[in-house]
């Protein structure tokens, strides 16, 4: 069974009980270019972000990956302050004014504007056994988002596939209009060698050279049939699953790029060049409607 097709957007958190509380992780995936990932956690879990990282880089291989840890607040007392911080604030407090002579008493709301006074302290080391529970609730949400990345990228995929089925029957209709269409391409081959012949004495080899020059670019032959060979890989492509992200731009690219050499030669053919402009304008909305899918998988 291939490998599913993953969006690159999802979200999923774990709560898993830990000494004096609980430890919760989030991860939520946003489309990117590249992978990329950032860690908000309390510098006590400062230890575990080799591991976090890691651990993401083998379950997710594109996206803005953003990991949130909330652990138990450390070194704490029963109210939420931080006692000891807070006595070393008065002590220093007055023994620097005893030193200086100055008779002063410390401003309580000062103490508790010191960074870590609420919360967790500045040396704050994580609780017992915080690590195992962090990467146990890291993997279970890990799986988590995978499994909604993977709901949302077959439901992408699917709809790639209605696009691509429409790119497929225009280049097919095309295809059909083209050969029943010959004898006008042919009559503005020859409307264009004749306005040639009038307008300058040409020797018979450039006349040759310009004839297969203007052949070339009144027949759509070639560009049809790479576009229904794209077409074909691109189908393929969404069937191999996997990291397919990339791919399908450099295809998508290619596919649009066989429409407009279309649109620039099928013009002054009468009703067949129109109708192929409008099948081939048909199947660049089908590509454009793709590529913005496509900037959505992993």
């Amino acid at each position: 069974m291939p490998p599913p097709l993953h969006s690159m957007t999802g979200f999923a958190r774990v709560r898993r009980p830990l000494a004096d509380g609980e430890i919760v992780v989030s991860v939520k995936s946003l489309n990117h270019r590249g992978l990329d990932v950032q860690v908000h956690a309390p510098s006590s879990a400062d230890p575990f972000e080799a591991a976090i990282r890691a651990m993401i880089k083998s379950r997710v291989a594109r996206g803005h990956v953003e990991v949130r840890v909330t652990l138990p607040a450390a070194s704490t007392n029963g109210s939420g302050w931080n006692r000891t911080l807070v006595d070393d604030y008065l002590k220093a407090f007055r023994e620097a004014a005893a030193a200086h002579g100055i008779e002063a008493a410390p401003d309580l709301n000062a103490a508790f504007r010191i960074p870590g006074v609420f919360g967790e302290a500045a040396e704050a080391e994580a609780p017992a056994g915080a690590e195992t529970a962090l990467l146990d609730a890291l993997t279970v949400a890990l799986e988590e988002l995978n499994v909604f990345r993977a709901r949302e990228g077959a439901e992408i995929a699917e709809e790639m596939r209605t696009h691509n089925d429409r790119v497929a029957a225009a280049a097919g209709q095309m295809e059909q209009i083209r050969t029943g269409a010959s004898a006008a391409f042919q009559n503005r081959l020859n409307e264009r060698l004749k306005e040639l012949l009038n307008t300058a004495q040409i020797e018979p080899q450039r006349l040759a050279q310009e004839a297969a020059i203007l052949a070339d670019r009144s027949d759509i032959g070639e560009e049809l049939a790479r576009l229904k060979i794209h077409s074909a890989q691109l189908a393929a492509l969404l069937d191999t699953g996997g990291e397919v992200g990339k791919k399908l731009d450099f295809l998508l690219q290619e596919m649009n790029r066989e429409s407009n050499t279309i649109l620039s030669k099928t013009g002054g053919i009468g009703d067949a060049g129109l109708k192929i402009t409008e099948l081939a304008l048909e199947a660049k909305a089908a590509i454009e409607k793709i590529r913005e899918q496509s900037l959505n998988l992993e």
